[in-house]
């Protein structure tokens, strides 16, 4: 009788773990379509850019522009709470 349920206990465990294993390899799985759907955005980028030298110069003017707006607009906003 004992050893029945030592079997029953066994076989819980071993039930339990699979299931562990399979969470974690879905998991796994997801994280890797992340960073293969990350490497194919970057291949892209590198691509276009290598292929258009303009490119880079347009996002970088693109990027100081934004932060310049975004600049003045914290300037503006900190003078509507002070007022």
């Amino acid at each position: 009788m004992a050893e029945s349920e030592s079997q029953e206990g066994n076989y819980y465990n071993w039930g339990k773990m699979v299931e562990n294993i399979k969470t974690d390899m879905e998991e796994l799985l997801e994280e890797m379509e992340k960073l293969t759907v990350r490497t194919t955005w970057m291949t892209f980028d590198y691509t276009a850019i290598q292929t258009n030298p303009d490119l880079s110069n347009a996002m970088q003017h693109l990027e100081d522009v934004f932060l310049m707006c975004k600049e003045q607009m914290e300037k503006k906003w900190q003078e509507v709470l002070l007022e």
